[in-house]
């Protein structure tokens, strides 16, 4: 009895309060705005760690939109630097090509020859790969007869071993089957240089004991041979020693021409047989008139 009276006074009290509440409430409205308050901040609780996803998310997206672009701008950077590079390395090969050809076409041959440009195609191939030699890239259609003299601006590179139609093999002054009789440009003591293989220096064979020979002296092509024209510059000598049992000096001599790098060389003809190359393109008569011989040994 006594609890569903004290139940009925607390819902009494509640209902009193409730009441006391909801009349102060529509007087003040003072818990109408903390209701709307209270629901904004719990709305605001939810709400913005949504928005610090979305947000976050754009931004990942943008950052990896930027990366894709970036990359491809840096593929397409790339790719004009390389072409840029290979651009350049162009340029200078071919530059270094101009003043090449531009020192060749300066070389003035001897009076009465003239010179054809050749380009060297390939060193010690084929069945010359014994010898030293290369392969040039002009045959007898472009004047390349056997024995024809072959040269650069620094000096005599060899002659002409074999010849086809459009390709041609030279043997180097430094193969041992080359001969060539030489002068000393200062001292004009005649020899005849040989080579004793690549790699190796040039020997000056039959000078006489007691002939002048300095060390640094221009060795030039004597003539005697009548296949390379006479004044030709050939090597330098590097050293002279005297024996006591030999009748000759031992005369050791370099070649003014680095012929481990050839690339451009001058077949010297006589001028008739040159003008009929580089005009006509048939076969012109061999240089001099011996020249269908080998040297003299």
């Amino acid at each position: 009895m006594r609890s569903k009276k004290g139940i009925v006074a607390i819902l009494l009290l509640a209902l009193f309060l409730y009441l006391s509440l909801y009349a102060w409430n529509a007087r003040t409205g003072v818990l109408d705005d903390m209701a709307s308050r209270s629901g904004l901040e719990f709305v605001g609780l939810v709400i913005k760690p949504g928005q610090w996803v979305a947000d976050q998310s754009v931004a990942l997206w943008k950052r990896y939109i930027y990366l894709l672009d970036l990359r491809r701008e840096n593929d397409a950077l790339r790719a004009h630097l390389d072409e840029m590079t290979l651009e350049l390395a162009q340029t200078r090969e071919q530059a270094a090509e101009v003043e090449r050809l531009r020192r060749l076409l300066s070389f003035a041959p001897p009076q009465d020859w003239d010179g054809v440009g050749a380009r060297v195609v390939a060193h010690r191939m084929g069945p010359n790969a014994v010898l030293d030699s290369v392969t040039i890239d002009k045959g007898t259609l472009g004047g390349a007869e056997v024995n024809t003299p072959v040269a650069t601006p620094d000096g005599l590179v060899g002659r002409v071993l074999r010849s086809g139609l459009s390709v041609s093999t030279v043997l180097l002054i430094t193969d041992r089957n080359s001969k060539v009789p030489v002068l000393g440009r200062t001292h004009r003591t005649s020899g005849v240089l040989t080579g004793l293989g690549p790699g190796r220096p040039l020997e000056v064979r039959y000078v006489p004991l007691n002939a002048p020979v300095d060390v640094g002296e221009i060795l030039i092509t004597s003539g005697l041979a009548q296949i390379h024209p006479k004044g030709l510059p050939v090597a330098r000598v590097v050293a002279v020693e005297r024996s006591d049992i030999s009748l000759f000096l031992t005369v050791l001599a370099e070649p003014l021409v680095n012929l481990p790098d050839l690339e451009e060389v001058l077949l010297l003809m006589p001028e008739a047989a040159a003008a009929q190359a580089q005009g006509a393109g048939t076969a012109p008569p061999a240089p001099g008139p011996d020249a269908a011989a080998p040297e003299a040994q």
